[in-house]
C-alpha cells in the first residue's frame, strides 16, 4: 500500500539511529551507570577459558533473561562473547539483543544489528520500533516503520500497536489514518491489541465518535479495551462520560481491575463527586484491590481534592509504606483546602519517615509557607530546591516567586525571576501578578511592555492582571490601550478579559465604555454583573446599580455575597437607607448573613445611612468578627459622635484577642476627636508603637492635630506638625486650617493655607476657609482679596450638594435650586418654617455668608442652602414622624446646623445629616455632636 506522508518523512529524516559513533557515545554515559555495576551470575561467562562449553541456545536463554529484566551490562558482555567466538548468526539471539538495546535506549547498537541482519526480519524491526515508541522517540519509530515498509515486510499484531502509539504521541491523525488503512488491508482490525491502539489514537486526537465506533467493532472486548477507552475520556476531562462507560462495562459483565478503578477515581476527582467516589472505593475493597498502591494514591488525591481531608488521611494511614506520590497527594490536598499548617506538619512527618522530597513536594510546601507567611521556612525550602539541582525548572521558579511575593518579599521574588535562564509565559504572569497583588501596580504595568519585547507573548491571564493594575492606578489611556490590544489579539470575547475591562473602565470612571462592553457581551456571568454593578455603585449611581441587580435576577443568575456587598456600598455612598434595607432582604433571602464580607458591608451601610442601631444589630449577627468587622463598627460609632461607645467596642475587641491595624487606630482617634476625648486620644497615639507594634502614619497625625486644634490647643497642634517624622501632607494642614477657622486664628490659618495652596492648588476649600477666617474677624479687605485670587486663578468654589432618598429614589439639591418638580411646595414649606423659626428665637448666622450683599439678601441665601431644601422636601414627602435622612458633600454650615436644631423641635422629627466629616442627629432642639464638629 502506498503511504504518501512517508515520502515527506523520508526527505526530512537524517537517520539518527544510523549514527553509530554518537550512539556509542550514549552507551558510554549509560552503560557505566549503576545497572552496569551490579553483581550478576553472567559475569562468569567472560571468565570461562573454554568457550565451546556454551551453545547458541544457551546464549539465547541468557539474552532472554537479560531482555526480560532490562539487564544491560551482562547482555553486552554476552554480545561481546558471541562476537569474539563467532556465534553471531543466531536470529533469536540477535532479536533479543535488538530488543534489549532498544529498551535501554541504545538505538545505535540496535539499528546496527537490524541493518547487519542477513535477511529482513519482522521480529527485529518490531523490537526496534517498539523500543522507539516505548521510550518516547515517536518520530524515529515512524521512520523505522517507513524503512521496514520499503523492505516489503508486513506488520503483524505486535508491530501495529507500537506504530499507532507513535502516531498517538505526535497526535498525527493523518498518518494514523494511513496506518489504520494498512491495518485493515492486512486484516488486523479485529485484533484486540491493535483495536485498543486505534481507540486510543482517535481519542487522543479528539475524534471520540470514531474512537467509540472502533471500540464497538472489537469482537471480544476485555477489561484492557474498556480501560483504554475510558482512560482517554478521563485524560480529556470527559469525566461524566467515563463514569457512564464504567457503568456500561459493569453491566456487560466485565470485572474491573485496579487500572479501571484508578481511572474512575480520577474521573470522580474531576467531577468533584464524593458520592460516586465512595462507590468506587467500595469496589476497590470488594474486589480486593484496596492494597494496590496506585489505587490508594488515587483515593488520597480524590478525597483531598474534593475537600474531604479526613477521609484522605484515613486512606493514607492505611498504607503500609506510603511513597512520594502518596505524600505529595496529601500535602497538595492540604494546601488546596487552605490547611497550610497541616500541609507543613505532614511535610515534617514525611521527612522523618525517610522519604526524600522532590520538587513537587517542595512546591506544595512553598505554597503552604506563603499561605501563613513563614518566610524563613520558605527560604530553607529554597535551599533544599537548590540542593536537588532543579534550579532551572520553571515550575519551581514560579513557586518561589509566588512564595516570596505572598510573604511580602518582592525583592526576593524579583531576584528569582531575574535569575531565570528561560522566562516563559507562566513566569512573566507570576511576577506581574506578584507586583499587582502587593500593590506595586506601576511595576506590574512596566513589566508588560518588557514581556512583549522579550517575544514571550501574552494570554488572558496577563491581560486580566494588567487591567487589575490599570484599575487600581485609574490610568484611562492605558486602559484604552490594553482594550485595543485585547481586541487586536482576539481576547476581547474572553470572559475573564471582558470582566476585567468592565472593572477597569468602571474604576477609571469611564462608565460609557464599561456599559458598552457589558452590553456587547453575548454571555454575561455573575462576575460581569458584579463588575458593572460595582462601577455604577462607585460612581454614585445607586439606582442604576439596583436596576442592573434586578436584571441579573431576571436572567436567573444567582447573586453571591460580593454583588450584594457592591449594592450595599452603593446604598452607603448615597446614604440610601431604604434601598440598603431592600438589599439586606436579599442578603437574608440568599443566606449571606453568615458571610463576613456581606456582614461587614451591612455594618458599613447602616452606619453611613445614619442608623447606628441597625449597624450594631448587623455587627452582632456576624459569626466570626475579624478586624474589618470591628474597624467598621468602631468607625461607624466614631462618625456618629459616640466616642465613648467606640472606645468600649475597641477594648472589647482587644479582650477577644483581635489585634488592631492602622485603620482601626485611625477610627479610634476619630472617635476621640468627634467626642473631644483629648486625654484618651493622646494615650493611644503615644503608645501605638509599644502596644500595637506600628508607628503612627500621616492619618494618625492628622487626627491628633485636628483633635488638639478643635480643643483650642493650637500651639500643641502646631508643635506636633513641626515634630512629625515626615513632611506633613494635605490632610494635616487641612486639619490645622479647620482648627484655625473654629478659633479664628488668622496667623495659623494663613500658614496652613499657604502650605495647602502649594500641595493642593486645585482645591477651592482652602480659599473658602481662609476667607471665612478673615470674615469672622472682620477683615473684609482680605475676604475681597481671596475672592479676586480665586477668580484670577480660575478656582471655582465647589457647590454644596445634598441628597435625600424618598420611596427608593434619590433626589439631589443645590443651593437656590428650582428645577425640582415640587419646587413651589418646597419653597412654600421654607417660608412656613421661616415664620415658625423666628417665633422660636432662631436668628440667621449672616456673618458666615461671604456674599457682598445686604443682610436681607444674605438671610434669603442662607434659607436656600441645599441641605435646607432637602429637609423641606423630606418634611413634605415622607410620613409624619419618620426620620429625615440627608447627605451633604461639604461640611454643614453653622447657620444650617443651628436651624436644624430648631426645626427638629418645631416639627417633632429627627433629622439625620451626614456631612463630609461626620453625622449629626438633630432631635428635640439639640445635636448629637454637642456643637463640637
Amino acid at each position: 500500500m502506498k503511504i504518501r506522508i512517508f515520502n515527506s518523512l523520508q526527505c526530512q529524516k537524517s537517520h539518527p539511529q544510523r549514527s553509530y559513533p554518537s550512539s556509542f557515545h550514549r552507551f558510554q554515559t549509560s552503560a557505566t551507570s549503576s545497572r552496569a555495576k551490579k553483581s550478576n551470575p553472567f559475569l562468569s561467562l567472560t571468565q570461562d577459558p573454554n568457550p565451546s562449553s556454551f551453545s547458541v541456545p544457551y546464549y539465547s536463554k541468557l539474552l532472554s533473561k537479560c531482555n526480560a529484566s532490562k539487564t544491560l551490562y551482562p547482555g553486552m558482555q554476552i554480545h561481546a562473547h558471541t562476537l569474539k567466538f563467532g556465534s553471531t548468526n543466531d536470529p533469536k539471539s540477535r532479536n533479543f539483543l535488538i530488543s534489549l538495546y532498544a529498551k535501554c535506549e541504545l538505538f545505535g547498537y540496535a539499528r546496527k544489528l537490524v541493518d547487519e541482519s542477513p535477511e529482513p526480519d519482522l521480529v527485529s524491526w518490531s523490537a526496534l520500533i517498539s523500543g522507539y515508541a516505548q521510550n518516547g522517540f515517536a518520530r524515529d519509530a515512524i521512520l523505522a516503520f517507513h524503512d521496514m515498509h520499503l523492505l516489503g515486510l508486513k506488520c503483524n499484531e505486535f508491530t501495529f500497536p507500537s506504530v499507532l502509539k507513535a502516531c498517538t504521541f505526535t497526535k498525527d491523525l493523518e498518518l494514523g489514518r494511513q496506518v489504520h488503512g494498512i491495518v485493515v488491508v492486512n486484516g488486523f482490525e479485529s485484533d484486540e491489541y491493535v483495536g485498543n491502539s486505534l481507540v486510543v489514537l482517535y481519542s487522543k486526537c479528539g475524534k471520540f465518535g470514531d474512537s467509540r465506533r472502533l471500540f464497538e467493532d472489537i469482537p471480544e472486548r476485555s477489561v484492557v479495551s474498556w480501560n483504554a477507552l475510558f482512560s482517554c475520556y478521563v485524560q480529556s476531562d470527559y469525566f461524566g462520560e467515563a463514569v457512564e462507560l464504567f457503568r456500561e462495562m459493569i453491566l456487560s459483565g466485565i470485572r474491573p481491575n485496579e487500572f479501571s478503578l484508578s481511572s474512575m477515581i480520577n474521573a470522580c476527582t474531576g467531577l468533584e463527586d464524593s458520592g460516586e467516589g465512595r462507590k468506587i472505593h467500595g469496589f476497590l475493597i470488594k474486589l480486593g484491590y484496596d492494597s494496590d498502591p496506585f489505587s490508594k494514591n488515587a483515593l488520597v488525591d480524590m478525597y483531598a481534592k474534593i475537600g474531604n481531608l479526613e477521609d484522605a488521611v484515613v486512606v493514607f494511614e492505611e498504607m503500609t509504606k506510603p511513597d512520594i506520590v502518596s505524600w505529595n497527594a496529601l500535602i497538595a490536598g492540604c494546601v488546596l483546602n487552605d490547611k497550610h499548617d497541616s500541609a507543613l506538619e505532614f511535610f515534617g512527618q514525611m521527612t522523618l519517615s525517610g522519604t526524600h522530597s522532590n520538587m513537587f513536594t517542595l512546591s506544595s510546601a512553598l505554597k503552604a509557607c506563603a499561605g501563613i507567611g513563614l518566610k524563613e521556612l520558605g527560604r530553607q525550602l529554597h535551599c533544599n530546591l537548590i540542593k536537588l539541582n532543579v534550579g532551572s525548572d520553571p515550575f519551581v521558579h514560579v513557586g518561589l516567586i509566588d512564595m516570596y511575593s505572598k510573604s511580602g518579599l518582592m525583592n526576593d521574588a524579583r531576584m528569582v525571576f531575574n535569575l531565570m535562564p528561560d522566562k516563559d509565559l507562566i513566569a512573566w504572569n507570576a511576577v506581574i501578578s506578584a507586583h499587582s497583588q502587593n500593590g506595586e501596580d506601576m511595576e506590574a504595568l512596566l513589566l508588560f511592555p518588557l514581556m512583549h519585547e522579550a517575544g514571550v507573548g501574552f494570554n488572558q491571564t496577563t491581560l486580566s492582571t494588567v487591567l487589575k493594575s490599570v484599575a487600581s492606578l485609574q490610568v484611562n489611556y492605558v486602559c484604552k490601550q490594553v482594550h485595543a490590544l485585547s481586541a487586536k489579539s482576539g481576547f476581547q470575547s474572553d470572559r475573564y478579559v471582558v470582566n476585567s475591562l468592565i472593572d477597569a473602565y468602571g474604576k477609571c470612571a469611564i462608565l460609557e465604555d464599561a456599559t458598552r462592553i457589558f452590553r456587547d457581551c453575548l454571555i454575561v456571568d455573575l462576575v460581569g454583573f458584579t463588575s458593572i454593578i460595582t462601577a455604577y455603585s462607585q460612581s454614585g449611581q445607586g439606582e442604576e446599580a439596583l436596576k442592573l441587580y434586578l436584571e441579573m435576577l431576571d436572567r436567573r443568575i444567582e447573586p453571591d455575597p460580593y454583588v450584594c456587598s457592591s449594592l450595599l456600598n452603593a446604598s452607603a455612598n448615597l446614604s440610601a437607607y431604604e434601598q440598603g434595607k431592600q438589599v439586606h432582604v436579599h442578603v437574608l433571602k440568599h443566606g449571606f448573613m453568615y458571610d463576613n464580607f456581606a456582614g461587614n458591608s451591612l455594618v458599613n451601610m447602616y452606619a453611613k445611612c445614619g442608623s447606628i442601631d441597625d449597624a450594631e444589630r448587623a455587627f452582632s449577627s456576624i459569626p466570626e468578627r475579624g478586624i474589618v468587622s470591628w474597624s467598621a463598627m468602631i468607625g461607624g460609632l466614631a462618625q456618629h459622635g459616640h466616642g465613648k461607645e467606640a472606645l468600649r467596642v475597641f477594648n472589647q475587641m482587644l479582650k477577644y484577642g483581635v489585634s488592631p491595624n492602622q485603620i482601626t487606630l485611625v477610627n479610634v482617634l476619630c472617635a476621640c476627636n468627634h467626642a473631644g476625648l483629648v486625654t484618651e486620644a493622646q494615650k493611644y497615639f503615644r503608645s501605638m508603637k509599644e502596644l500595637f507594634g506600628f508607628e503612627p502614619m500621616q492619618e494618625h497625625y492628622a487626627c491628633m492635630i485636628d483633635l488638639l486644634g478643635r480643643a483650642g490647643r493650637l500651639d500643641e497642634a502646631m508643635e506636633l506638625v513641626n515634630t512629625m517624622p515626615f513632611q506633613a501632607d494635605g490632610s494635616v494642614w487641612g486639619a490645622l486650617l479647620g482648627a484655625a477657622r473654629i478659633h479664628k486664628n488668622v496667623e495659623i490659618g494663613q500658614r496652613a493655607a499657604e502650605m495647602l495652596l502649594i500641595l493642593e492648588p486645585e482645591k477651592s476649600g482652602t480659599h473658602v476657609l481662609l476667607a471665612n477666617i478673615y470674615a469672622s474677624v472682620g477683615m473684609w479687605n482680605n475676604v475681597a482679596k481671596m475672592r479676586r485670587l480665586m477668580k484670577d486663578c480660575n478656582v471655582k468654589k465647589e457647590p454644596g450638594v445634598s441628597w435625600i432618598e424618598v420611596k427608593d429614589k434619590i433626589y439631589t439639591f443645590i443651593a437656590g435650586d428650582r428645577s425640582h418638580v415640587w419646587s413651589e411646595e418646597i419653597y412654600a414649606k421654607l417660608d412656613e418654617l421661616s415664620e415658625r423659626l423666628s417665633k422660636a428665637g432662631y436668628i440667621p448666622k449672616v456673618e458666615f455668608d461671604l456674599h457682598d450683599v445686604e443682610r436681607d439678601e444674605k438671610e434669603k441665601l442662607l434659607y436656600h442652602h441645599s441641605e435646607k431644601l432637602a429637609v423641606a422636601f423630606g418634611l413634605i414627602a415622607t410620613p409624619a414622624g419618620a426620620p429625615i435622612r440627608v447627605k451633604k458633600n461639604l461640611r454643614v454650615c453653622m447657620d444650617c446646623h443651628t436651624a436644624f436644631k430648631f426645626i427638629s423641635k418645631i416639627v417633632s422629627r429627627e433629622i439625620i445629616l451626614r456631612d463630609i466629616n461626620r453625622y449629626h442627629h438633630f432631635k428635640d432642639g439639640s445635636c448629637s455632636c454637642g456643637d463640637y464638629w
